[in-house]
């Protein structure tokens, strides 16, 4: 009996009280994080392979880029795309398997600088690094600034392997 008026005086009480439910807004920071955190080191390790497999004589700090949103695309040397980070997603609306095989004019259309792609295929095919800001499209077609700095890659003995691009969205 003591329990009952006990139990119906708590019932009373909450049921008076203006309670707001928020979210845990905590979680939601963790698991962005996290998502992150588990993207970047699946995508430093891809691109860790790529580095052996084709015996590059130079080394990046992979990990670093990704954890910063640099969205990081790797060419064989026929520019055909055969690797991009997860985050691609997040600037243009691709995601990886959506790009590899494709060329990275995919990017480009109408409102895309004639000027600007000629000095990027002309950087490209002297095999020099370049630092651009080019307009590309979304998946969706919305426009996007896009900073661009390639670089060629070589193996030990001199030759072209790869190209890769560190990219991100331009202010």
């Amino acid at each position: 009996m003591e329990f009952n008026v006990y139990e119906n005086a708590v019932a009373n009480y909450f049921s008076k009280l203006s309670i707001s439910k928020m979210p845990l807004v905590s979680w939601d920071f963790y698991g962005n994080f996290y998502k992150k955190t588990k993207n970047s080191i699946g995508d430093a390790s891809l691109l860790n392979q790529i580095v052996e497999q084709n015996k590059w004589s130079t080394n990046w700090a992979f990990q670093d880029k990704l954890q910063d949103d640099t969205v990081i695309v790797v060419t064989d040397a026929n520019l055909k795309i055969v690797f991009a980070s997860k985050n691609i997603v997040d600037m243009n609306g691709y995601v990886p398997n959506e790009v590899i095989g494709n060329s990275p004019k995919m990017f480009q259309g109408e409102l895309t600088c004639d000027i600007i792609s000629k000095e990027i295929s002309e950087a490209v095919n002297a095999k020099l690094p370049f630092d651009k800001i080019i307009m590309n499209y979304c998946k969706d077609g919305s426009l996007y600034k896009c900073h661009i700095k390639g670089y060629p890659i070589f193996d030990h003995s001199g030759n072209l392997t790869n190209f890769i691009a560190f990219e991100k969205i331009a202010a």
